[in-house]
C-alpha cells in the first residue's frame, strides 16, 4: 500500500495578505447556455470555486490584457492555455515574467519544451526513457517523405495541441502527407509517428517540499486497442461511454517501470509545479512508450488530477490548496 504525503495548507494569514489573480477562458462564465470549450469551461468554473472556497483574497480574470499592465496583486494562478493562437501556452507566464509576477508552474521556456512534442520527445530519449520514433514537419519546411518513420498505420497530429485536437489517421505515404498538409493549414506544425495498440496510462505528478511526488496512475482502457482517441470523446462534446474508460492503473510491475519512466523524464522540467506524463501501454507484451507531457495540465476532479488526488486520499479542495501553498512556498511568499 503507497503511502502518500499529507496535503499542504495556506496559512491564514497569507489568505488575508497575498492578493491572488485566477485567470482562464472561461473564468467568468456564469453556467447558462452552452460553453464552446465542453468540459473545460465546467472546469474553470468549479476551479474559480474551489480557490474562492479555500479563502483566498482572489481577482478572477478571462483575458490576457489584464497583464499588460502590471495588476495590484501578488502571485498568478494561470489557466489561460490553450488561447486559439500557435505556442499560446507560453504568453501567460511570459506576461508574468514582465510584470515580474509570481505565478504557479514552469516557467515559459519550460513550458514551451513541454509543448512541443518533438523536443519533449527528443529531451525524453536522451533521458533513456522508450519513445516511439517520429518525424517533425515544420510549416515551411520541406515535407520530405525519407524522415517519416516506417509503419503500416500512423498518428498525424499538431505538433502543439491538447486533447486529441486536430489528430489525423493515415495508413501511407500519401495519406501521410495529405495529413501533414491538414494540420498545416490549421495553423500548426505537424508530428508524425507510428500507431501504437494499446491504452494510455497517465501519471500525475506534484511538488510537495520541493520534490516530486507521483499521485496514483489511471489508464484510459480502450475497449479497442486500435482505436484513436479524439479530441471531441476527450472533450465529453459525442458520447465515449463504450469505446474507454478512465480506471486506476493497477499493474505493479507496469507502476514500477513507469516511475522510473517518469522520475527520469521529469528532471528536464523542474521546477513545475505539477504536470501529468502520458505513457502509452500494452498491458499483453509489457510494452512501455513516452507519448508526451502536459504541464500546468487539466486539475478538473473529474479527470485525471482529481480522481487520482482522491485515491491518494486528498480531497478536490486539498489538491489545489497544496498545488498554491507549494508555489506561493517555492516563490517566498509564505
Amino acid at each position: 500500500m503507497t503511502s502518500y504525503p499529507a496535503p499542504l495548507r495556506i496559512p491564514e494569514e497569507a489568505k488575508q495578505r497575498l492578493k491572488i489573480l485566477f485567470i482562464a477562458k472561461n473564468a467568468l462564465w456564469d453556467g447558462s447556455g452552452s460553453a464552446e470549450d465542453g468540459n473545460h469551461a465546467t472546469y474553470h468554473v468549479e476551479m474559480r470555486e474551489v480557490l474562492k472556497g479555500l479563502g483566498l483574497n482572489l481577482r478572477v480574470e478571462d483575458k490576457f490584457e489584464v497583464l499588460f499592465d502590471k495588476p495590484e496583486v501578488d502571485f498568478v494562478f494561470p489557466l489561460l492555455n490553450r488561447a486559439g493562437f500557435f505556442n499560446s501556452e507560453m504568453l501567460c507566464p511570459l506576461l508574468c515574467e514582465r510584470a515580474g509576477l509570481p505565478y504557479l508552474g514552469a516557467s515559459p521556456i519550460l513550458r514551451g519544451l513541454s509543448d512541443d512534442k518533438h523536443l519533449a520527445k527528443r529531451a525524453v530519449r536522451d533521458a533513456g526513457v522508450p519513445t516511439a520514433p517520429w518525424a517533425i514537419y515544420r510549416r515551411g519546411a520541406p515535407i520530405d517523405p525519407s524522415k517519416c518513420p516506417e509503419g503500416t498505420r500512423f498518428v498525424v497530429k499538431p505538433n502543439n495541441s491538447s486533447a486529441s485536437w486536430g489528430v489525423m489517421d493515415a495508413t501511407d505515404w500519401p495519406s501521410v502527407e495529405k495529413a501533414i498538409h491538414g494540420v498545416h493549414e490549421l495553423g500548426h506544425d505537424a508530428l508524425v509517428e507510428p500507431f501504437i495498440d494499446g491504452s494510455d496510462v497517465e501519471v500525475p505528478v506534484v511538488t510537495i517540499g520541493n520534490e516530486p511526488v507521483i499521485l496514483p496512475m489511471m489508464i484510459f482502457r480502450q475497449a479497442d486497442p486500435s482505436h484513436l482517441r479524439t479530441y471531441q470523446e476527450k472533450r465529453d462534446l459525442v458520447d465515449r461511454s463504450q469505446k474507454y474508460s478512465l480506471d486506476p492503473f493497477e499493474n505493479p510491475a507496469m507502476i514500477a517501470k513507469i516511475t522510473e519512466y517518469t522520475k527520469a523524464a521529469m528532471q528536464e522540467y523542474r521546477p513545475f509545479d505539477y504536470g501529468r506524463f502520458e505513457f502509452r501501454v500494452n498491458e499483453e507484451t509489457g510494452d512501455i512508450t513516452f507519448l508526451e507531457l502536459n504541464l500546468n495540465c487539466n486539475l478538473w476532479s473529474q479527470k485525471v488530477f482529481g480522481r487520482a488526488a482522491k485515491l491518494a486520499g486528498w480531497t478536490q479542495e486539498q489538491l489545489i490548496e497544496t498545488l498554491v501553498a507549494e508555489s506561493l512556498a517555492r516563490h517566498g511568499l509564505i
